[in-house]
């Protein structure tokens, strides 16, 4: 089975993560899609690959030299806000400009012009692709499978593992670090393949419920408190600003994610996100100072802020060991790439399993435009990606 061959196979697996389930993994079909890796694992000679009961797959591969232990990490699931049943994938040779996915609906999409003369695989525009991470998780199979089936190379013990639920961030919820047994690992979690983060935001979840009165509109006078209408004051009292469609680099935001409500109750989801840890509790104080301000307002309990740390920024624990960091670029040269070190307005599994003991930057999938029907993979970079796995492993195997 080749890489995209197998990368078509995983990406018919329908596996969104659901914030709003209790259950680890959130949703069956990551389970469906972490049996059938297994079984795939261990077709191509990892013995020990299994899945535990919350859906997480593991797996090594033996070394043949004494060398530092390297873990590399993907995730099973997509994100909820696109369809990911029915994907219809499609190879386009891409030569520039704009190309059509789907000529019924009018949706075309002019991919990045570092991937003119590239072999792209695309959707028809109506779901995502699933190669966030479903590119990553072929990409470091890939790897493994060279190593079994050349022998011959000298390298360290391998360890992989696939998480589900990354994307409501819960992958490293159930992460076992002490079975895993790497002494360093790396996300292969999207971006280019030059691409290498070790930053990432410090975030936040915040839900503020809005408490109103009812009444009849007729009478509603002194009466009726339209929580929908306070939602809004409340959200008109956020810097506008700061909200994500106004901010790049290493500028935070505080975004609106979803909200739904009536007249007696109104629920706010917000993200909060900054790389600075000073600006990030900065924001959050600002939510709970507006949540004051207005229960002095309207009364104590007309608001109810409730706020939930998700993850923080790697970069501390990660460059506790500046070898990681050197290696991978040195792996990526070896590609004939220049890195792009690039602080990641978001996070990954790494940036938390980084504080469970197992440092663990970001590399590249080759993949692009990631939770929109507009994804996309180019199979060079993905086989580029590939390769720098490969020189991450050879590289570790001269560390004594």
């Amino acid at each position: 089975m080749t890489m995209m061959e197998r990368f078509l196979k995983y990406v018919a697996v329908g596996t969104n993560s659901d914030p709003k389930s209790p259950t680890c993994p959130s949703t069956p079909e990551q389970k469906v899609l972490g049996q059938i890796i297994v079984e795939d694992m261990k077709e191509m000679g990892i013995k020990d690959a299994f899945m535990d009961e919350n859906g997480y797959v593991y797996g090594t591969v033996e070394g043949n030299c004494d060398a530092p232990t390297v873990g590399f990490v993907a995730h099973m699931d997509t994100v909820i806000d696109m369809p990911c049943e029915n994907i219809k994938p499609t190879r386009i040779e891409y030569k520039g400009g704009e190309i059509v996915l789907n000529k019924e609906k009018n949706i075309t999409m002019t991919p990045d012009e570092r991937h003119i003369g590239h072999t792209l695989i695309v959707t028809d525009g109506t779901t995502l692709l699933g190669g966030d991470d479903k590119a990553g998780i072929v990409e470091i199979l890939e790897m493994a499978k060279y190593y079994i089936d050349h022998p011959e190379i000298k390298h360290g013990a391998i360890k992989i593992g696939f998480t589900p639920d990354e994307e409501i961030g819960r992958g490293a919820d159930k992460f076992d670090v002490k079975l895993f047994g790497a002494d360093v690992g790396f996300t292969v979690d999207g971006g280019p393949a030059c691409g290498l983060s070790y930053e990432n935001f410090n975030a936040c979840a915040a839900q503020i419920d809005v408490y109103g009165t009812n009444s009849h509109p007729g009478g509603a006078k002194g009466v009726m408190m339209n929580s929908l209408w306070m939602a809004m004051e409340f959200h008109s009292m956020l810097p506008m600003d700061e909200a994500p469609q106004f901010t790049e680099g290493f500028e935070g935001f505080s975004h609106l994610n979803g909200m739904s409500g009536n007249v007696e109750h109104t629920v706010m989801e917000y993200i909060i996100r900054d790389h600075d840890k000073a600006k990030f509790e900065s924001k959050k104080q600002r939510f709970e100072k507006i949540a004051a301000y207005m229960n002095e307002k309207y009364g104590e309990g007309t608001i109810v802020a409730t706020l939930q740390d998700s993850y923080y920024n790697m970069k501390e624990p990660v460059m506790e060991h500046p070898e990681i960091i050197e290696i991978a670029n040195a792996a990526i040269r070896a590609e004939g790439l220049e890195p792009v070190s690039v602080a990641a307005r978001g996070g990954t599994d790494g940036a938390r399993l980084s504080y469970m003991g197992l440092p663990c930057p970001n590399l590249g999938t080759g993949g692009a435009n990631a939770h929109s029907r507009y994804e996309y993979v180019s199979v060079q970079e993905m086989e580029t990606c590939c390769n720098i796995l490969k020189h991450i492993v050879d590289m570790y195997a001269e560390v004594k």
